[in-house]
C-alpha cells in the first residue's frame, strides 16, 4: 500500500539551529527526522539557479525525499489584464524550469484575487488562464511537474473547496493542493472534525474521482483567522485556533489515501510535519 508522505514548506528554524545554511543539505537533515517531502519556496519570486537547484534535486533522490515546489504569490489567475496573464504564464513557466532541476514533480500555484470582478467572471478568467499556463507547459515541454491549484484562506479570494475542484476537473493533468488550514480560515473553523473531513473527500472524490483525489497534494498548519478569513500561520502549539490534524489522518487512513502533505507552520514545519505523520502512522496500525 503506498503510503502518505510528509515534510516542511522550506526551511525549519531548528535546520538553521543546527548549523545548516544551504538548502541542498535539507534532504539529508529531513531523512534523519524520518520526513519524506520538501517544498522549495519560490513565493517571492523564482531565485534559484539551475546548479543549486541541481544539487538539492540530487540529494532529495538520494535521501527518498519527494520535492515540490511553490510557484511565486503574486499569480493572479482571475485576472482578464493581457500583461497580467503573460507575466502569470512566465511565472509559472520560469516555477517549472526550476523544478525540472529540483526533481519536483508538483508546483503548487494560487488562484487570485476577485477584486471588483463578480465570481462567476473571475472563474472564468481562471478556467482561461489555466488553460494558457497548460499550453505553454506543453510548448516548453515542461509537462513534468504537475500544477495544483491551491484552496486559498481569504474569502475575497477564490479557492474554495468547491472552486478548486470545478478548476482541476477541467484537465486531468491538474490536482488540487487542499490547504486544510486556509479552509478552516475561510469557513470560519468549519475544518476541524472529521465530518468536515469526510464531506471535503467526498467532494472530492465526486468531482475529480478517487484516484486523483487518492494523491492530492496538501498544505497544513493551523492559522489565526478573523470573518474575513487568514491572518497569519502559527505552530501546532497554539490552542486558540485550528485546526487539528487527527480528523485529517482518520480519514486518510481510513480511505486508504496517499496524499503528500506539506506543513507550514511558522518556523517549526519540520517539527509539525513529524507530529502529522506520527498521527497517521498510529491511525494505519489502528
Amino acid at each position: 500500500m503506498n503510503k502518505a508522505k510528509f515534510g516542511p514548506a522550506g526551511n525549519s528554524e531548528s535546520f538553521a539551529a543546527a548549523g545548516f545554511k544551504k538548502s541542498e543539505d535539507a534532504p539529508a537533515w529531513l531523512q534523519k527526522l524520518g520526513l519524506t517531502a520538501y517544498e522549495y519556496q519560490c513565493g517571492r519570486g523564482v531565485h534559484v539557479g539551475a546548479e543549486t537547484a541541481a544539487k538539492i534535486g540530487a540529494a532529495a533522490r538520494a535521501h527518498g525525499v519527494q520535492m515540490s515546489i511553490h510557484a511565486p504569490y503574486f499569480i493572479n489567475l482571475s485576472s482578464e489584464e493581457r500583461e497580467r496573464m503573460d507575466k502569470n504564464v512566465q511565472y509559472v513557466l520560469d516555477t517549472a524550469h526550476a523544478a525540472l532541476h529540483l526533481g519536483a514533480s508538483r508546483m503548487v500555484v494560487h488562484c487570485g484575487g476577485q477584486g471588483k470582478l463578480t465570481r462567476e467572471r473571475a472563474m472564468r478568467n481562471t478556467h482561461e488562464n489555466v488553460r494558457r499556463i497548460l499550453r505553454a507547459l506543453d510548448e516548453e515541454g515542461l509537462t513534468s511537474c504537475t500544477v495544483c491549484l491551491e484552496t486559498m484562506g481569504k474569502k475575497s479570494v477564490l479557492g474554495s473547496a468547491e472552486e478548486v475542484c470545478e478548476l482541476v476537473a477541467a484537465d486531468d493533468r491538474l490536482l488540487p493542493c487542499v490547504d486544510f488550514g486556509h479552509l478552516n480560515c475561510r469557513t470560519g473553523g468549519g475544518m476541524n472534525d472529521r465530518q468536515a473531513v469526510r464531506a471535503l473527500f467526498d467532494l472530492m472524490e465526486n468531482t475529480i474521482g478517487l484516484e486523483r483525489t487518492s494523491r492530492l497534494h496538501a498544505h497544513f498548519s493551523k492559522i489565526e483567522y478573523n470573518d474575513k478569513g487568514e491572518i497569519r500561520h502559527l505552530t501546532f502549539a497554539d490552542e486558540a485556533f485550528g485546526p487539528d490534524f487527527l480528523p485529517v489522518a482518520q480519514e486518510t487512513a481510513a480511505r486508504g489515501y496517499a496524499p503528500t502533505f506539506i506543513c507550514e507552520s511558522a518556523g517549526t514545519q519540520a517539527e509539525d510535519a513529524a507530529a502529522m505523520r506520527d498521527l497517521y502512522q498510529k491511525e494505519l496500525e489502528k
